[in-house]
């Protein structure tokens, strides 16, 4: 017997320093990659997709690979302690956005080969397949959290990366959910020693390094060392050891700027598989791989390859420039009942990092260009309370129309229950326009969107008349509620923070533009707070047989950006832009994380430039885009 739902009744209707100068609007370019053999797809794919919960520095890349059916089942959870972590993973719903927690240990050798591992690394990562999004959430380490109870111990207040060592991986994921609220489908461990083996597999990385990295411990006694590194600053080629060293270092900064170093190995990580391919290579991928990964999928079940080739094309072919980077805001430093210096954050911080990492603004980038270069940000459709939509219920269980109705009311749509579909046997929600109305295809595309799996349709003629902008028939993949409204993280206009100065930098050019066979050029505006870095400021080198200039800036707080320069015109870090502008004879490849601009790029004259930010981002979208249109040739006065 069908259940009627009357129209009208329900929640639903109750709720009823100078400017920079504009760049010139060009359409968004994705970089996607070319058709290629299947084979070869499947090939980086496999690669890739290992990557694919996103490596957290420490955690080559997460558990979603499509190679063979025995690889996966090589990397399936089968120790006890992954196993039990199983069951505490929310089940994975087919074409529906997945969260995997990505853990990242090293097994301690020698004499502290009895000790418990550590875990260093800890990130979630969230792949969404409808709205073309991947965001990264990473934990500092030193986080102050409530740990619950595991082992015959009680609930403890302790490190996040206690919970690993105490209570093994389902602790930490215990923790990060008990933390979050997050609903966690995959999880991903990984020994560090699979990370080196893994990086050094596929060619080694490319990485922007901001500064110099140098600690020896030659001559120290113990408990007074660290890691040891030596990395020169500027763009270059990292093997494993180099990139473990340079993810992991914290000698003489925190676990923030290690979080952004670990998200910065992501994405240089993607840009190598992309290039990388050697079917001689990939047996020994797969060992590095299959011998220190191990993944656990929600319900025990074992991977599914049609749905990890969904995600495996995601992260394959998004511009790099599109990942969203989520860091915890407003940590503050607390010291331990042993003295020892610990991180805490507030419950509203890390409500604020969960709601950007759960809805990911796909139009962050186009927004904050817009306000950088005093536009006004593009609506990409008709303003919800402009909307009317009427709702059916195609799925026959009671109150699902109410649902949505009363869900999208609570975003500013006027909505009415039309009571039942024809049918009760639609699957996926359906959302139908008429093509003849203004704006009609763009408002069923923003609603489509809300239900993240909804399919879009033009009226026909068939169907019956279209008395409001949108038609919603709800499908059986709708479980009460719609995709959350991702908050606004638009910077506000600034005057970009700068000061003509074509004087600091112009000896150091001009002795590198004897050293290398490419136009040098100079800055003639620096950030204001900024000034060459005393122990590194300028290095010239070699990279891929071109040359290579780096400047190297601190800013007052101690951060490090930088000016690249180079011959080598195909540098990876250039590829997959978030956006490209036009301004002053230039076409600048703009690279976003989330709404900060993080590297802004230009060729001229077959060479390559960019500026990069701080780890962290710090300087504002407009100073970015003034040091950039700031490089001029040398001889200019």
């Amino acid at each position: 017997m069908r259940t009627t739902l009357k129209r009208g009744i329900g929640r639903a209707e109750t709720n009823g320093h100078a400017p920079v100068a504009p760049l010139a609007v060009t359409p968004m370019r994705r970089y996607a990659t070319k058709r290629r053999s299947r084979l070869r797809l499947v090939g980086k794919i496999f690669v890739w997709l290992l990557v694919a919960a996103l490596v957290a520095a420490g955690a080559l890349a997460g558990g979603f690979w499509l190679y063979l059916n025995h690889s996966l089942a090589a990397v399936q959870a089968t120790s006890p302690e992954a196993r039990a972590a199983e069951k505490v993973l929310d089940v994975p719903v087919p074409g529906r956005p997945a969260v995997a927690i990505v853990i990242g240990y090293d097994k301690r050798l020698g004499k502290e080969r009895n000790n418990p591992p550590r875990s260093d690394t800890l990130m979630l990562v969230r792949v969404d397949p409808d709205n073309e999004t991947i965001s990264m959430l990473s934990f500092p380490r030193d986080l102050v959290v409530d740990i619950p109870g595991c082992r015959q111990q009680g609930a403890f207040s302790g490190r996040i990366n206690e919970a690993f060592t105490a209570c093994g991986p389902r602790g930490t994921l215990e923790t990060v959910k008990q933390l979050t609220g997050i609903s966690v489908n995959y999880m991903v461990t990984v020994d560090f020693r699979g990370f080196t083996q893994i990086v050094n597999k596929v060619g080694g990385v490319y990485m922007d390094v901001d500064r110099r990295y140098f600690n020896d411990n030659e001559g120290l006694g113990p408990g007074q060392t660290y890691d040891d590194i030596d990395l020169h600053a500027g763009y270059q080629h990292l093997n494993g050891k180099q990139a473990l060293d340079f993810v992991r270092y914290r000698h003489t900064d925190s676990d923030i700027y290690r979080n952004a170093r670990q998200q910065e190995f992501i994405k240089a990580f993607k840009q190598q598989v992309e290039s990388f391919w050697s079917l001689r290579k990939i047996p020994g991928v797969v060992n590095a791989i299959t011998s220190n990964v191990e993944v656990g999928v929600g319900g025990g079940k074992a991977l599914d390859p049609e749905a990890l080739y969904g995600y495996a094309r995601l992260l394959y072919e998004l511009p790099t420039g599109n990942f969203h980077q989520v860091q915890i805001e407003g940590l503050s430093a607390v010291t331990g009942a042993n003295g020892a210096a610990l991180l805490a954050a507030s419950d509203g911080a890390i409500d604020k990092a969960v709601q950007t990492f759960m809805a990911p603004d796909a139009a962050a980038a186009e927004k904050a260009t817009a306000v950088a270069t005093g536009r006004k940000p593009k609506r990409t459709g008709p303003a919800p309370e402009t909307v009317t939509i009427e709702v059916l219920n195609g799925n026959g269980v009671v109150g699902s129309a109410d649902e949505a109705a009363f869900a999208l009311s609570k975003r500013g749509y006027r909505t009415v229950n039309g009571g039942n579909a024809e049918r009760f046997d639609y699957f996926h929600t359906t959302v139908s326009y008429d093509p003849a109305r203004p704006n009609g295809r763009a408002a069923a595309n923003a609603v489509a969107q809300l239900f993240g799996d909804a399919e879009l349709e033009a009226a026909s003629a068939a169907s019956p008349p279209l008395e409001t902008t949108v038609r919603v028939v709800v499908g059986q993949t709708f479980h009460g509620t719609i995709a959350p409204v991702p908050p606004d993280t638009t910077p506000k206009h600034e005057p970009p923070a700068v000061v003509a100065d074509r004087a600091h930098a112009a000896p150091l050019v001009r002795r590198a533009q004897r050293k290398v066979d490419f136009r040098v050029l100079v800055p003639t505006v620096r950030e204001k707070t900024s000034s060459l870095d005393d122990e590194e400021p300028m290095r010239t080198y070699r990279m891929e047989g071109e040359g290579a200039v780096r400047l190297v800036y601190r800013t007052s707080t101690g951060e490090y950006w930088g000016i690249q320069q180079t011959g080598w015109s195909d540098a990876p870090i250039t590829r997959g832009a978030s956006l490209v502008r036009r301004a002053d004879g230039r076409e600048y490849h703009l690279y976003y994380a989330g709404s900060r601009l993080h590297v802004v790029a230009f060729e001229e004259g077959g060479a390559l430039y960019w500026v990069v930010n701080t780890l962290l981002n710090r300087l504002s979208n407009e100073t970015m885009l003034a040091l950039a249109k700031g490089l001029k040739p040398l001889s200019r006065k």
